[in-house]
This record gives C-alpha cells, sequence and structure tokens, in this order.
C-alpha cells in the first residue's frame, strides 16, 4: 500500500508539519501542546495527503470524508495539515491563538475550514463521529468517518459507550485511532488508569483492531485500506506514538504535553527539524 514516491512525500509533509506546529505554538508567545500535536502528526498526513476524499477548495463538499480531532489540545497539528494541503493559507498559521483569528486554541468548525467538529472536552469526538457515520448510512452517502483519539481520553467513560453503540449498529464507515503515547497530563496512562491490554479490552467491544507504529507511514496506509474492506463493525487503529516527537530533548516526557520554549531552545529545535 503506497509506492516509495508516495511514502516519500509523506515523510516530507510530516516533517514540515512539525516545523509548522513548533513556530506555530512558539510563536502565540504561550505554552502550547507540543507533546499530543507532535505525536500524530503522521495519523493527520497519513489521512489527509493519503487516503481521505477532501476537497480543500470546497471544504463544504458533502460527498467529503469526515475527520474528528477528539484529542482537540492537539488542534495545531491539525491547522498545520490543513493548511498544507491547501484549507487556508500557510502564513495564517502565525496568527494561531490571536484574539479574532480563526485559527484557535481548539478546533472550531464555525471559524476554521476545514474542521469538521468543534473538539476539546475529552471524551466526546467519538460519539459526535458516530452520529456521522450513521447519518452517512441513513443518507446512502458513501463517505467515511474518522476520529482520533488520545489515549488518556479513554479513562473517560463515554467513550466505551460510543464503542458499544457503534458496535451494536455495526457502522462499517467509521474508523477511530488511538494515538498511544502512553502519557497523558498527568504522567503514565498506566499509573493512573490501566488500559491494556487495549487492542483485546477494544475486540471484546466488537471492534476490528490493528495495532501499528504510528510513526510510519505505510504501516499506516496499510492498517486503512484494510478497514476499508471490513463490513458489519467499526475498526480502530491503535497507533503506537511518542509524545513530543521530533524534539530529542522532549520526547517521551509528560513534561510536553504543555510547555513553552525559550528562544534558545526554539532556535535548537528548529535546526533539529531543518536537519541542519
Amino acid at each position: 500500500m503506497g509506492t516509495e514516491n508516495s511514502i516519500t512525500k509523506l515523510e516530507n509533509h510530516a516533517r514540515s508539519v512539525r516545523r509548522h506546529i513548533v513556530r506555530m505554538i512558539h510563536g502565540s508567545g504561550t505554552a502550547g501542546h507540543y507533546g499530543g500535536s507532535l505525536s500524530c502528526v503522521e495519523i493527520l498526513c497519513c489521512l489527509y495527503f493519503g487516503w481521505m476524499r477532501h476537497r480543500p477548495e470546497d471544504p463544504g463538499w458533502d460527498e467529503r470524508d469526515r475527520l474528528v480531532l477528539s484529542k482537540g489540545h492537539a488542534a495545531p497539528a491539525l491547522y498545520a495539515v490543513l493548511a498544507e494541503a491547501g484549507y487556508f493559507p500557510v502564513e495564517q498559521l502565525g496568527s494561531f491563538k490571536r484574539f479574532g483569528g480563526i485559527l484557535q486554541g481548539h478546533p472550531d468548525m464555525k471559524l476554521t475550514p476545514g474542521v469538521d467538529m468543534s473538539t476539546g472536552a475529552l471524551g466526546q469526538g467519538l460519539s459526535v463521529a458516530l452520529g456521522m457515520a450513521l447519518a452517512g448510512k441513513l443518507d446512502g452517502k458513501a463517505y467515511r468517518v474518522y476520529a482520533l483519539l488520545g489515549d488518556g481520553e479513554l479513562d473517560e467513560g463515554s467513550v466505551w459507550e460510543a464503542a458499544m453503540a457503534a458496535s451494536h449498529y455495526r457502522v462499517d464507515n467509521l474508523t477511530a485511532f488511538v494515538d498511544r503515547n502512553n502519557l497523558q497530563i498527568s504522567g503514565p496512562t498506566e499509573s493512573f488508569m490501566r488500559l491494556e491490554p487495549l487492542k483485546s479490552k477494544w475486540e471484546a467491544f466488537g471492534w476490528e483492531v490493528i495495532e501499528v507504529d504510528g510513526h510510519r507511514t505505510r504501516q499506516i496506509l496499510q492498517a486503512l485500506g484494510t478497514m476499508d474492506r471490513v463490513s458489519g463493525r467499526p475498526g480502530l487503529i491503535i497507533a503506537r506514538t511518542m509524545k513530543g516527537k521530533g524534539i530529542r530533548f522532549l520526547e517521551n516526557k509528560k513534561e510536553c504535553h504543555s510547555c513553552a520554549l525559550t528562544e534558545e531552545q526554539f532556535a535548537a529545535v528548529m535546526r533539529e527539524l531543518e536537519g541542519r
């Protein structure tokens, strides 16, 4: 799944998106969600540049595939991808968190072209995605719905209610991702609410489940292809990732969930991301 050329393009997009994320958050002058934004970059790049049917020139196209960024604090990653895809000029990323701008701290579907759902309150995105998928089936539409959840978000009971309902209604046009970076705001996920064995739990709820390396675009595309062929049940892709991926001194540290970089750190990070 995916030619060498297409894989290379996706990897180039991922590098560019990481640079956008760092510039965007640092330029806002406030602390920002580096960790969870950087860990889901390859997932979003595969969806928007390698898989989903969408039209940047027509964000409201009725036949488009939908994405619900349930982990709404990773908005910088989504904004960077949308800008790279052409939904709005890349230069507009510099307005992140600015009063009156279109790029708020969490996604707002009424402000930002390409955002399919306003999110931020964790635990709600899968329910919304399920509703979208059910609506598509009732309307006879061919679109698919994707939801991206954080692993700490799985502490919320509403996620599991939606998981049961999606299986019960055999919603096979719904594919969810779990960004499994093993850290939440307070520390390791397993220290606060044990999630493992995560794959078995979702399978017990009636889902088709695949585990992938969430930073390997080829594996993500192969999993998406498999999910498209699943009939009669929803699909879950558990993406094993690293929080803060791409910033070596922040990788796999809970402190990067939301933090600020000094000017010296910012300069060093940009040199690292630009390969210098």
